[in-house]
Formats: structure tokens, C-alpha cells, sequence
């Protein structure tokens, strides 16, 4: 008796698992963009409150450019440049409800948010 499979059976078996393979590369995606998302709103919403905590709009200025600096040396300068913190900020802004944000990310990429950030009503 033959051990090996006949070629239609192995097809099959092949088609069944490249199929669970691409799955799971899409759910691991989707996880990872809705959990970067959700890195950004608290990144942002941190230095948010760091810069009302304070009440001076030149201090915050100057702690977002030295935070810039920082992470870069440390994370290097993808995606910590001084345009994405201050779309963070936004985000937060515009976003205030942690709870929301976390639905919507499931959903929406960190590039859709970026797209809604300069509409100037909430209508919008």
C-alpha cells in the first residue's frame, strides 16, 4: 500500500492550508496597524497633556522638538519625525475618546486617520 497522497488530494491539502497562511497573514496585520494606531492616539494624548499641563505654547514647541530628537536617537526616525508627533497630537485632539479610537482602529489604518486629521468639523 502507497503512503504518498494522490496529486488531487495533496492540491487540495495545499489550496487548505496557503489558504489559512494568507489569513493569518491578514489578521496579523490588521493587529499590528491597530495596535500602532493605538500607540499613536497615546503617544499623542501623552504630550498633549504634557503641554496644557504646562499652559505655554514655546515650552510645548520646545518639549516636542527635544521628544523628536530623543526618539529618533532611540527608535530612529521612522515615524518619529516632527510631522507625525504633531498628527498624533491631532489625532488625540480630535479624537478625545480612547474607547472610540480602539473600535475605529480596528477598522481604519494609521494612513485613514491621517486623511480625516485636516477636516475642520466634526460633520466633516
Amino acid at each position: 500500500m502507497n503512503n504518498l497522497m494522490n496529486p488531487s488530494e495533496n492540491t487540495d491539502l495545499l489550496s487548505d492550508i496557503s489558504l489559512l497562511i494568507e489569513q493569518s497573514k491578514r489578521k496579523i496585520a490588521s493587529q499590528a496597524n491597530s495596535t500602532v494606531t493605538l500607540l499613536f492616539w497615546q503617544i499623542g494624548k501623552r504630550i498633549n497633556d504634557e503641554v496644557l499641563r504646562q499652559k505655554r505654547a514655546d515650552y510645548g514647541k520646545q518639549i516636542v522638538s527635544q521628544l523628536v530628537t530623543r526618539l529618533q536617537s532611540t527608535y530612529g526616525k521612522r515615524g518619529f519625525q516632527l510631522r507625525n508627533l504633531r498628527r498624533m497630537m491631532q489625532f488625540a485632539e480630535l479624537f478625545p475618546d480612547s474607547q472610540i479610537v480602539s473600535r475605529a482602529a480596528t477598522q481604519l489604518s494609521w494612513s485613514h486617520f491621517i486623511e480625516l486629521i485636516p477636516l475642520k468639523s466634526k460633520e466633516a
